[in-house]
């Protein structure tokens, strides 16, 4: 596997983006609120906590706190890796870039409060999904190094020849949470990023990516804050060039317009409470509902479906289509767009921990990672052929 170099992220990353967040909390005009609040500062330091406490739980009060770890390293055993720096802050900026994804798409947030109306609020991320140009600092390790920076860890790359795409994904640090904790104030979230190989692009479409992360010059610096704030660190394009992309590649298409906005969050399907654990019992809650899912899973038994499996069988995923939204090009042009969309994922316990009591079944004990079949078929959720569909 390819090993990429991630350099930490400039330390003027931290001031203006805690100063944006702040400025946005008072402001209801630009972002709406997070459906999950994040936690209070907490004055408490969880790595000094866990080394006097070592084992599952650290005693707080009369509450247990469960120290949460999401991934395994390839042995099975589970990655500790610490937390570092504060977390109150940097569940602040999680929460700001679900502000963000929450205002642009309607869907997700819907489908949120309906699982929440089933599943008394408790709602657990299993990641969240980010796409970038690879080019000039703006590929995968522009956003990695913000999440690199508090003690996530680098995993395996995925491959999609095709899209002309690769990607990374990150597993969380140890960081102990509240029983009952939702959202981005739940255990913390897998963090999967993607790049385009614009080397590989036609000429055309490689000069108006150049373009445009030219002009935003360091803007790579500051992926974290572009994403928290929903703003692109370069111009809006033309929509000509819009057009041009979105025929060789919808993925760069989108990305020009979306920028390092949160591209999906997904739902962590087995960590909820009721009957809609099942991935298959939630896929026909939300189409009753009334909400199309991407089609791209399969043909099975001769049927369309919506569900993507791994051959091992055990990671099970599915997603909305898209929402679009109005954009306003730089040539005056105003034009629907692609947006994001809410993904769905049930992890199965692992064939050597499957005689455990479910009581004591952690999340290190399913299923981990991604797979390069199913992600493909998760991109597709974007797609003009998906979007047509929902219209339809």
């Amino acid at each position: 596997m390819e090993t990429m170099r991630l350099s930490s992220s400039s330390s003027s990353l931290l001031s203006p983006l805690l100063s944006s967040i702040k400025h946005n909390s008072h402001s209801s005009s630009s972002i709406s609120h997070s459906l999950f609040s994040p936690p209070q500062p907490k004055s408490t330091n969880f790595i000094s906590l866990k080394t006097m406490y070592p084992g599952n739980s650290i005693p707080r009060g009369n509450r247990n706190l469960s120290v949460v770890s999401a991934s395994k390293a390839d042995d099975g055993s589970q990655i500790d890796s610490p937390f570092q720096g504060g977390e109150s802050f940097f569940r602040s900026v999680l929460a700001s870039m679900e502000a963000v994804y929450l205002n642009r798409n309607p869907t997700a947030k819907s489908i949120l409060e309906h699982v929440r109306s089933v599943d008394n609020d408790q709602i657990c991320y299993d990641h969240l999904a980010f796409r970038t140009f690879g080019v000039n600092g703006y590929g995968i390790d522009s956003m990695a190094n913000f999440f690199l920076d508090f003690g996530y860890t680098q995993r395996e790359e995925l491959r999609f020849p095709a899209k002309k795409l690769k990607a990374l994904w990150f597993s969380p640090p140890s960081l102990p949470v509240f029983d009952g904790g939702s959202g981005v104030g739940g255990p913390l979230p897998r963090i999967f990023i993607s790049e385009l190989l614009v080397d590989e692009m036609s000429q055309q479409a490689q000069e108006i990516i150049r373009k445009y992360t030219q002009i935003s010059g360091s803007g790579y610096k500051h992926a974290a804050l572009s994403s928290a704030l929903g703003s692109l660190t370069w111009e809006k394009p033309l929509y000509s060039e819009f057009q041009l992309l979105a025929r060789e590649s919808e993925y760069a298409a989108w990305t020009l317009v979306n920028g390092y906005a949160v591209n999906h969050v997904t739902i962590s399907t087995h960590r909820l409470k009721s009957h809609l654990r099942d991935i298959k019992s939630l896929n026909q809650f939300i189409e009753k509902n009334g909400f199309k899912l991407n089609s791209e899973g399969g043909i099975t038994n001769n049927f369309i479906s919506s569900l993507s499996v791994s051959p091992d069988g055990l990671l099970l995923q599915s997603s909305t289509v898209a929402d679009s939204v109005s954009f306003s090009f730089s040539d005056g042009v105003t034009e629907s767009v692609p947006c994001s969309y809410i993904e769905f994922a049930e992890r199965l316990i692992l064939p050597q921990f499957k005689d455990l009591p479910e009581k004591e079944v952690k999340e290190f004990h399913r299923r981990d990672g991604f797979e390069v079949g199913n992600a493909d078929k998760i991109f597709e959720s974007t797609s003009k052929g998906q979007l047509t569909r929902k219209a339809g």
